[in-house]
């Protein structure tokens, strides 16, 4: 297949995703429900928005000195500037083309601070897989809090409100079929590439050698105390700007650290299944407030509306970086 079209594919395929995911978001909101969205949002309290973008521009520009520590051991030190500059127009392109903010935000850096953009690519791996690890730490403080969470978000959402009980398909019925499917999916792939489980034991020997030589590198940055405390500053920044952000509705004012550290776990995982978190992240971002007792309506507009700040930090900034980095270079020179 044309490499041409199978990218192309790829987006389209992306893209519906997130479509579906809106639409699962709205499908069992009735007319009446509407009305209480639409009231709910004209009286929320959008001057909250003003400290959480102030906090998640803040966030990303910690993301871009993180990046800059990660540079060190190759000898490079790029301007702060540059490099949150890069840090949002790689956003930016993330929001339109799953992953291309990625080679994006290195190629922009390479070009203003002479840096060669392949030597960058290592560097977002390993920040890809210290996320990734750090997310799964938010995980077991999200389940050491609250056990049995996960089973129950699956089954909010997979089952409609209302549906009678012995119709439902439970949660963890749910997580199996899913397991069940990926052990089919990597059996079909074991037939079809002839490999033995032989060949998938050292498969998956040697993407766990990868990930620990990776997170065992930050032993070799200068700096190893700042990084961990500039990651500990990033994912506080996300945090803070859910549990602020339930300050913003009526009916959300009374949540606290507890469901702030679910829609962290939850919203994550929404902006990783489609591009920019459409659909997705509001999606279960609403599932999750359900489990709390918040009405459908309220949780959907609750979901809404933190994505749309993000969505709104990205664009405004990313495009904003783009006017401003070359202004910033040719004035320094």
């Amino acid at each position: 297949m044309n490499k041409k079209v199978k990218t192309l594919l790829q987006y389209l395929f992306f893209f519906s995703l997130g479509f579906f995911f809106v639409w699962l978001s709205v499908k069992n909101i009735n007319k009446e429900e509407w009305v209480q969205i639409r009231y709910a949002m004209l009286n929320a309290r959008y001057y909250l928005a003003i400290p959480v973008v102030i906090i998640l521009i803040f966030g990303h520009y910690i993301r871009a000195l993180r990046w800059r520590l990660l540079m060190e051991p190759l000898g490079y030190s790029p301007k702060k500037a540059n490099t949150f500059f890069a840090v949002m127009i790689g956003y930016l392109a993330n929001q339109g083309v799953p992953r291309l903010g990625e080679v994006l935000k290195c190629t922009v850096l390479a070009k203003y601070e002479k840096i060669p953009a392949d030597k960058l690519v290592g560097t977002i791996i390993l920040e890809r897989l210290i996320d990734a690890v750090t997310l799964l730490i938010v995980f077991g403080i999200t389940l050491a809090i609250q056990p049995g969470l996960y089973t129950q978000i699956v089954d909010q959402i997979f089952n409609s409100p209302g549906e009678k009980e012995e119709t439902k398909v439970s949660g963890l019925t749910i997580l199996l079929i899913i397991i069940a499917v990926i052990a089919l999916a990597v059996g079909a792939w074991m037939v079809l590439k002839k490999k033995t489980v032989k060949d998938l034991r050292a498969i998956l020997k040697n993407i766990a050698m990868r990930v620990w030589q990776g997170l065992a590198s930050i032993r070799h940055l200068k700096k190893r105390g700042q990084f961990i405390i500039l990651t500990i500053i990033l994912w506080g920044t996300y945090f803070s700007g859910g549990y602020l952000g339930f300050q913003a509705l009526q009916e959300t004012q009374h949540y606290g650290v507890k469901e702030a550290f679910t829609i962290l776990s939850a919203g994550s995982i929404g902006m990783i299944i489609s591009p920019g978190g459409i659909g997705g992240y509001a999606l279960l971002i609403e599932g999750t407030m359900m489990l709390y007792g918040l009405q459908q309506s309220i949780a959907a507009a609750f979901g809404w509306l933190l994505w749309i700040v993000q969505t709104f930090v990205v664009l405004f900034g990313g495009l904003l970086s783009f006017a401003l980095l070359p202004w910033y270079n040719k004035s320094r020179k």
